[in-house]
């Protein structure tokens, strides 16, 4: 099952870089942007239930899916540019094993421990 889920992380990852290339952006952007929504670990430093919620949101695949679908209703590559990262984000970072957080640690994830 293991194999299963992180192929489909991978066929996710693979989705999000083909919506990106169909952008009118430079190819640059997609790896200078891949990483962004770690930020939301910002929230750790107010203590681990804010930071694992912030996190958590940011990092929901389906907070990308509607950021990206607004983008193509409303025709701004911008908003499907921010979908495309925040659904790629989470696909790479559940295919290497940093699924959402819990509230008591940030190794504490819905994919086991990180490191184990």
């Amino acid at each position: 099952m293991k194999t299963l889920l992180k192929l489909e992380d991978l066929a996710e990852l693979v989705l999000s870089i083909f919506v990106f290339s169909h952008l009118d952006f430079g190819w640059w952007w997609y790896p200078a942007l891949i990483l962004l929504p770690d930020l939301s670990m910002i929230g750790y430093v107010v203590n681990p239930k804010v930071g694992a919620s912030l996190y958590n949101f940011v990092h929901h695949k389906g907070l990308g899916i509607l950021i990206g679908i607004g983008g193509f209703v409303l025709g701004q590559e911008v908003l499907i540019l921010s979908g495309a990262i925040l659904f790629g984000h989470s696909a790479m970072d559940r295919l290497f094993g940093y699924g959402l957080k819990y509230d008591d640690d940030f190794s504490s994830t819905h994919l086991g421990k990180i490191g184990k």
